[in-house]
């Protein structure tokens, strides 16, 4: 499954709900699927430490977020408020086990296109596959 986000400011945004609302636009083919304003909002998620928790999370296939912060020495308050974060972009998936939640990697590698002129950046999720 392919998944997107797309690049919108705030701006066009809140120009395309008005235009919907009043009925002098067509919902866009695109309208359902993850908005941020700008393209450093998701790249910001990706930092160092980010990204060696997603190849941790890959590699150790953790039970729980307590048994991550055990393999990662980080504590469980600060996974838990990255991994939401993650899972809000759709990068990580925590799947409920009885009162567990289990990280899993769900994206293996993104595709940027930008167009240097205009607005309208998108990001491609390339799902995981099992290493």
């Amino acid at each position: 499954m392919l998944n997107h986000m797309k690049i919108q400011s705030l701006q066009l945004l809140r120009k395309e709900k008005v235009a919907l609302a009043r009925g002098t636009q067509a919902a866009p083919a695109d309208a359902g699927i993850r908005s941020f304003d700008s393209l450093e909002t998701v790249v910001r998620l990706l930092t160092k430490e980010n990204r060696k928790l997603l190849s941790l999370i890959c590699d150790a296939e953790p039970q729980s977020v307590a048994e991550l912060a055990l393999f990662s020495g980080r504590s469980q308050p600060n996974l838990t408020r990255t991994l939401n974060k993650l899972e809000a972009v759709g990068f990580v998936r925590l799947n409920v086990h009885g009162k567990k939640k289990a990280p899993q990697v769900v994206v293996e590698t993104l595709r940027f296109e930008l167009n240097p002129y205009l607005e309208g950046d998108a990001v491609r999720l390339m799902p995981s596959v099992a290493r």
